[in-house]
């Protein structure tokens, strides 16, 4: 198959998951329906899929990814031992385990084509991870608490794994205990890659954004709580602070010297 016509294999499958969808008319140019696939995708349950599809899905992703071009952790250079400062697309770096804020309900974002970073990640690892997030919620019979972490496959991402955490959402003046809960994500993330034997993490920036929490305080405390952490682990995992926003780029810079 070429790419368009995995594409067109893929909406043709989506659509015909449920009988209301007769009426969506797919477009005529490429990138509208490539908007439409990652809708279609981002609103799809939870529920078992075709291995055919699957199997198409997977190339599919796997091309977007080539045609994307990644970045490995050697391409970059630390600006402290054992710590990184890297502005780009998360879902393209191949770090061991790359790190996404997410939703107490850890199913990933439900909104068709949003913005958010855990839409990013689920429509680019593709939509085994949210089958995999929900065994795991079924297992836990509960939401997901602020502060911990919990780790998939990474499927047709570059990176080996997905750490998931659920960041504090802020609504008016910051907390301590708001504070405590996002360094609390990201100690939790630091301990399962290192259970995990991994050897490099990207974190993103956890609870800026749609959780409001102030981008300048997020930063403060996601160097002081790793930095903390490889004082206490020498030698231990590779830190990336991945930063989307030219905004996030200008604190870290300053904030990491």
């Amino acid at each position: 198959m070429t790419q368009a016509e995995r594409l067109d294999y893929l909406l043709s499958c989506l659509l015909r998951e449920r009988a209301d969808r007769d009426s969506i008319p797919v477009p005529d140019r490429i990138p509208a329906r490539q908007r439409l696939l990652r809708a279609l995708m981002n609103v799809r349950p939870p529920v078992p899929a075709d291995p055919a599809f699957l199997q198409v899905q997977d190339e599919y992703l796997q091309a977007v990814r080539t045609e994307k071009g990644g970045t490995q952790l050697s391409d970059l250079t630390p600006v402290r031992p054992g710590l990184y400062l890297w502005q780009g697309d998360i879902t393209t770096l191949a770090a061991d385990a790359i790190v996404n804020a997410a939703n107490s309900a850890m199913l990933g974002c439900f909104v068709p084509c949003h913005g958010c970073i855990d839409n990013a990640i689920h429509s680019a690892a593709g939509v085994q991870l949210r089958l995999e997030c929900a065994r795991i919620m079924a297992q836990q019979q509960g939401e997901e608490p602020t502060g911990r972490a919990k780790i998939t496959k990474a499927y047709n991402l570059p990176c080996r794994y997905v750490l998931h955490t659920v960041g504090p959402i802020i609504h008016g003046m910051v907390t301590r205990r708001d504070k405590a809960l996002l360094a609390s994500c990201y100690r939790s993330c630091l301990e399962l890659a290192a259970a995990y034997g991994l050897e490099s993490i990207a974190f993103c920036c956890i609870s800026t954004g749609e959780f409001h929490f102030p981008n300048e305080a997020a930063a403060r405390i996601a160097i002081r709580t790793v930095e903390a952490w490889q004082r206490e682990h020498p030698n231990g995992l590779e830190v990336i602070f991945n930063v989307f926003q030219d905004v996030d780029y200008e604190i870290y810079k300053r904030l990491l010297g």
